[in-house]
């Protein structure tokens, strides 16, 4: 049996929000309900089977049934609660809800799938579905691309945005990769005449080695099982993101990069992510939570204006 970090990863994750809306007919959520039960069976495969072919079998019916199953009048508001494999995110304002996957070709390559479905007024399916072209693209962090031509990961968080009164849906995800490194993903997911498009110039980080000082989307890329952290915290309103350091003295070498306990931040500042100078105090121990600090960073410089205290005071 496969034994993937993924699927621990996918059960930390909550995926629940409450949806308020239109109601399905008993006899539509039971039908529902056995196909789920379908789904739920067909996604284990897709993440454990043993062959490829039987993965890509899984994934292939996974596909058909789900979409079946969406075309069931009202099918938003049935929250396929058991396919804890599959990541269904949901953004604040609920209009919403993507599905996304991960489908193992080899011990060093993977695919990904997915799916946005869009809350309609009558409870008819409107979708879009996902296809996985990052192998084909030469810089993912400058590409701007549509839901044809989808950079892949499964998203564990949408943190909803506006600016200018568009709304900004910024969607982090994880990417397994493949043999030597992961990467997490932060993409920024516009609707442009109702098509998903995702990138844009959302991002303002320092220039150095690793990454461009504009990207077109953020990409943390290291070394297999390294884990660090790039997430929303919604008490400091920010992204919180690890330092990378190289294990070996080579920044180049993604596959050498693991998390230094120290964070730097993203924040919201006229619709971009602006780089934000070490929002915590100081290099944190293993084992140890770190303490927040103030943010008083002037967001269009990315210094942070914040004194360091003493962990004694």
């Amino acid at each position: 049996m496969i034994k993937s970090p993924l699927l621990l990863f996918l059960f930390l994750i909550g995926f629940t929000l409450s949806i308020h809306a239109q109601q399905f007919s008993i006899a539509d959520s039971k039908v529902l309900q056995t196909k789920e039960d379908t789904l739920k069976s067909l996604a284990i495969n897709i993440l454990q089977a043993e062959s490829y072919e039987d993965r890509a079998s899984a994934d292939s019916l996974f596909t058909r049934v789900l979409v079946r199953s969406l075309k069931t009048k009202n099918s938003f508001q049935y929250p396929f609660d058991s396919l804890v494999s599959i990541s269904r995110m949901y953004p604040a304002d609920s209009s919403f809800r993507i599905f996304t996957w991960q489908l193992m070709i080899s011990e060093t390559k993977f695919k990904h799938h997915g799916a946005i479905q869009i809350k309609t007024a009558d409870g008819t399916l409107q979708l879009f579905p996902l296809i996985d072209k990052s192998e084909e693209m030469k810089r993912i962090e400058d590409t701007i691309t549509s839901n044809l031509a989808w950079v892949g990961a499964i998203y564990y968080r949408i943190i909803q945005k506006e600016f200018e009164k568009k709304k900004c849906y910024t969607l982090i995800g994880y990417d397994e990769l493949g043999a030597e490194s992961s990467r997490k993903i932060m993409d920024v997911l516009q609707f442009v005449d109702g098509k998903p498009q995702f990138g844009g110039n959302f991002f303002i980080l320092p220039n150095d080695s690793i990454k461009p000082r504009n990207p077109l989307r953020f990409v943390m890329e290291y070394k297999k099982g390294a884990g660090p952290k790039l997430n929303y915290d919604e008490e400091l309103d920010l992204i919180v993101k690890e330092n990378l350091v190289s294990q070996t003295k080579e920044p180049d070498k993604k596959s050498t990069l693991i998390g230094d306990g120290d964070y730097d931040g993203m924040k919201w500042y006229k619709g971009k992510w602006v780089f934000v100078n070490k929002i915590f105090k100081e290099v944190t121990p293993e084992g140890n939570a770190p303490i927040p600090m103030p943010i008083k960073d002037n967001p269009e410089t990315g210094k942070n204006k914040a004194k360091k205290k003493s962990n004694n005071k």
